[in-house]
């Protein structure tokens, strides 16, 4: 939820009204106290889901935002972690936030920030484990194959990249109704504003962001986080996505 430290009603609308980038930069000193940023509790099912599959040597957070992915990879990769936004005021709260001890005789890995597109990443087969939080909304479905290219190069054979999905909310549920409402005008605002400000909620379906996947070159396993529980019909309300890069054996 929002608190009294977050972005008034009119810096929102004012962030909605630029584009994507430039809406996080000014978003960005107060991104941490919005629901816009990863809740902990699934922080943390994420990184135990994900840590007995490590040892890792080296890390990516994609679209890392003010860094709540690097911090989990900290705990988990032994040599270097690396966040990646293309938001400038984002990075640099990022840095800012860090906290002490990793580096140059610190007891974590090396941590550094790099400005970059996550359509174009400059890096090639740099990491063993790439992670992403909260950030999919911001890329068309057209966009995904692309991204997900992108990250696959990224890694090194035998590679893992790492994600949250949830289930599809029913609709009897207050959550179907505001992302419904939520998406419906945000397309409507991309229709009569420019720049655009892509966000949308209900793009990221698991069937069609399995097959982007498998498409790009990896394979996928989904990991229940059972933290969250079953819905109804026995399926979980919350995945790990653990998508593969073959390891050079096998390609």
């Amino acid at each position: 939820m929002f608190t009294s430290q977050g972005p008034s009603l009119r810096e929102l609308a004012v962030q909605a009204l630029s584009s994507t980038e430039h809406g996080y930069d000014l978003l960005a000193p107060k991104f941490d106290h919005t629901p816009f940023r990863t809740p902990e509790r699934i922080l943390d099912a994420c990184a135990e889901a994900l840590r007995p599959l490590g040892p890792f040597t080296a890390g990516l957070d994609v679209c890392c935002g003010t860094g709540a992915g690097v911090q989990v990879l900290r705990t988990m990769c032994r040599e270097h972690v690396t966040g990646v936004d293309f938001s400038a005021g984002m990075l640099a709260e990022a840095r800012a936030a860090l906290t002490p001890g990793a580096g140059a005789g610190g007891t974590g890995p090396v941590v550094d920030w790099v400005r970059a597109d996550a359509r174009a990443l400059p890096f090639t087969e740099g990491f063993d484990v790439a992670v992403s939080f909260g950030a999919f909304g911001h890329f068309l479905p057209a966009e995904r194959p692309g991204l997900f290219g992108q990250v696959h190069r990224a890694l090194r054979p035998g590679g893992l990249f790492a994600f949250p999905i949830g289930a599809p909310q029913p609709l009897t549920s207050p959550w179907y109704w505001a992302m419904l409402g939520f998406d419906g005008a945000m397309r409507a605002r991309n229709l009569l504003w420019r720049p655009r400000f892509v966000m949308y909620y209900r793009t990221f379906a698991l069937a069609g962001v399995r097959a982007d996947l498998e498409r790009a070159g990896f394979t996928v396993r989904l990991r229940p986080l059972e933290e969250f529980g079953r819905r109804d019909d026995g399926s979980p309300h919350w995945r790990l996505v653990v998508a593969r890069k073959p390891a050079a054996h096998e390609a």
